[in-house]
């Protein structure tokens, strides 16, 4: 199965975005400290071109620890100022004004030889849709600047919010780009809720995750679920549907019949991820 979501206004978003960058100086690429390839758009590149970039690896407090300290190395091997932080809880957020003048000294050192005096520089946050970027704008302001919520497309337009007189941000909707590649892209992105479950089959999302899970979590599933003798590699989608069956026997997920409901065995799966009740997990490695 092939997952593609590219709504009418992501186009618009794109546009807006190309046509605001040169009132731009730095930009926020947020991406899911869980699937960070996945999440990071490969239109950005091009969109925002040579401009500074801070690359924050947002629900780092979701994450393996381990494995989101070797993105952090494979993002500045590449050249790339990168940051783990929590925007709901706050971690990490008072690193990025540090790393802000970092990347903006040069630009603020011309302005002062120049005898002027340095602004607020204005940044730019990009990223997926439910990848945090509200919550990083109000956590940075201190308010409720944006709407959030658990789910994509809730920014809908763009807007300037004003950090006191450090920081100017511009919000942007997510934007996600017309064709993945990669078949296991829309997975990872649909399993951490960046498209929206009405519109896939989630059974197929579990089973592509339980397989995942099986070989590099396989205790947090047993835990989780009181599973027993679960096989490290899971070779395909009927073994992985049978792993999701028992999940969804011990969390009474049954239609008539004593039949089990694989649906909502995949939702019970997919909400314990995305909260974090699988403890800390990520799905792919650079």
């Amino acid at each position: 199965m092939t997952i593609q979501w590219f709504p009418g206004h992501m186009t618009r978003a794109k546009r807006q975005i190309e046509e605001k960058l040169k009132l731009i100086d730095i930009v926020f690429e947020l991406l899911d400290a869980r699937i960070p390839a996945s999440s990071r758009n490969p239109m950005i590149d091009e969109i925002v071109g040579a401009k500074p970039r801070l690359v924050l690896l947002n629900k780092a407090d979701l994450a393996d620890e381990a494995a989101t300290a070797a993105w952090s190395g494979h993002f500045r091997a590449l050249g790339l100022e990168t940051l783990a932080i929590d925007a709901n809880g706050g971690r990490g957020i008072s690193d990025i004004a540090p790393r802000i003048r970092h990347l903006l000294r040069e630009q603020t050192e011309r302005q002062i030889s120049k005898g002027l005096r340095p602004r607020a520089p204005r940044a730019l946050i990009v990223g997926i849709p439910n990848v945090g970027k509200s919550t990083l704008i109000n956590r940075l302001a201190g308010r409720s600047a944006a709407a959030t919520g658990d789910r994509p497309g809730v920014t809908k337009g763009q807007q300037w919010i004003r950090i006191g007189g450090s920081l100017e941000l511009l919000d942007t909707p997510g934007i996600l780009w017309p064709k993945f590649d990669d078949p296991a892209v829309g997975y990872r992105l649909a399993a951490t809720g960046a498209i929206r479950d009405e519109i896939l089959p989630v059974e197929d999302v579990a089973c592509f995750i339980l397989r995942h899970l099986a070989s590099s979590y396989r205790g947090a599933l047993e835990e989780r679920y009181g599973l027993s003798d679960l096989p490290q590699e899971l070779p395909d989608i009927p073994a992985a549907a049978e792993v999701l069956e028992q999940i969804g026997r011990r969390r009474g997920c049954l239609a008539g019949g004593g039949q089990v409901d694989y649906a909502k065995a995949a939702g019970v799966l997919l909400r314990d991820l995305r909260s974090g009740k699988l403890g800390r997990l990520t799905l792919e490695m650079p």
